[in-house]
């Protein structure tokens, strides 16, 4: 790599739920428009010429094309998604214009806009080019292969020993490609049972593991835009599983807080999802309200899994699976310790989607409340209103 340009090798190096979220918005939205902004949580220093070298990179991805192969590798690994969508997508191009780019000193502004089913597919992408090139300018690539190697290596021979599944879902916050290709080579090398897939759908096909992933809060989001933040978490599902007939089952949970979504999935939805994604506040606390809300609805916990994704490492993991064996299935999304351990600081930085348009309304803030308040996201007004309509106290 140059180390003031990064270049995508395909359009499938991006995270599954992206692509089953698209799907989804093509069937359902497909006249909605959707606004994205970059948040730089780890107040990282970006050196002068940033803006210009990403701009460089974000308009090399408009030379991405699904490829035949890669077609039938979806048609073939995920039924679920109609040929029409993948007729779609092998017509689909990335549109640079769509995305903003600016730099004032030190600090960096990306922002985002178009119609909701074109702009999904900017936001890991972005990130990792983000995060490739911040490693690339200041002269901090990695290049040992085998320290790389030896490092994943030793990761999932623990899990392994914790009697755990793990997934990879590092894309977003990547050392670099070349790091992320080197890890998931080493885990499927050497994780027997334990290693179960990747959220990189790329990376997936080119090693031959599953590819993981459902929906993201983005699709919560934009469903309180357009009914309201009492129907969002609802209706949300109820649009999941019209597309996917129970397909894709794990529901992410925290949207507008687990409590606020555990009243709202009820029986129906309960029985239909396979489990449910744990991705903010304290993990032992979200098992423990999880096994109660089946149990409460005649439902065996053992039956479902919570896929637990929120910064992990060995020890987190070992703390959850200890507390969740017996009582709950589990598995675990492993991302930046899994693609950034290369004796570097991690960046901390998100994009995420601040307005929405539904079709015939208008640009509608939208917000995240997540279990932990630090991770709050949006307009001040419109995270008050909501903790208002849903009764999430201050």
């Amino acid at each position: 790599m140059d180390k003031g340009f990064v270049q995508f090798s395909s359009l499938l190096d991006n995270d599954f739920y992206k692509f089953t979220m698209q799907h989804a918005v093509i069937r359902l939205f497909p006249k909605a428009k959707a606004r994205y902004k970059f948040i730089n949580r780890g107040k990282d220093a970006f050196p002068p010429g940033f803006a210009e070298a990403l701009r460089q990179s974000v308009e090399a991805m408009c030379k991405l094309k699904l490829t035949i192969e890669e077609k039938e590798y979806l048609r073939i690994t995920c039924p679920y998604l109609a040929p029409t969508y993948l007729d779609f997508l092998q017509g689909y191009c990335y549109n640079p214009d769509e995305v903003s780019i600016e730099q004032d000193g030190e600090r960096l502004s990306i922002s985002i806009e178009g119609y909701w089913y074109r702009t999904i597919l900017w936001e890991i992408p972005l990130l990792s080019l983000v995060s490739e090139l911040f490693y690339g300018m200041k002269g901090q690539l990695r290049n040992n292969d085998k320290e790389v190697i030896q490092i994943t290596k030793e990761k999932i021979k623990k899990y392994a020993e914790l009697g755990v599944t793990v997934a990879e879902f590092g894309t977003r916050r990547r050392h670099s490609y070349k790091v992320h290709q080197l890890v998931v080579q080493a885990l499927k090398e050497y994780g027997e049972n334990s290693f179960v897939g990747s959220s990189n759908v790329h990376l997936a096909m080119t090693n031959d593991v599953k590819p993981i992933g459902t929906h993201a809060h983005e699709w919560f989001m934009f469903h309180a835009a357009q009914y309201g933040f009492k129907m969002a978490n609802s209706l949300g599902l109820e649009h999941w599983t019209e597309v996917y007939e129970g397909d894709l089952g794990i529901a992410l949970t925290d949207t507008y807080t687990t409590k606020v979504f555990y009243k709202q999935f009820d029986k129906k939805f309960a029985k239909l999802f396979d489990g449910v994604r744990h991705d903010s506040g304290d993990a032992i606390e979200f098992a423990e309200q999880t096994i109660k809300h089946y149990q409460k609805l005649g439902i065996d916990p053992l039956s479902k899994t919570i896929i637990f994704s929120d910064a992990l490492n060995y020890d987190k993991v070992a703390r959850i699976a200890d507390y969740c064996r017996g009582k709950i299935g589990m598995s675990f999304g492993i991302g930046t310790n899994l693609t950034n351990d290369v004796g570097l600081q991690p960046m901390n930085i998100v994009i995420k989607m601040v307005e929405a348009f539904p079709e015939g309304d208008e640009w509608i803030p939208v917000v995240k409340l997540s279990d932990e308040k630090g991770k709050y996201t949006g307009d001040e007004k419109m995270i008050h209103l909501a903790k208002t309509i849903l009764n999430i106290p201050e």
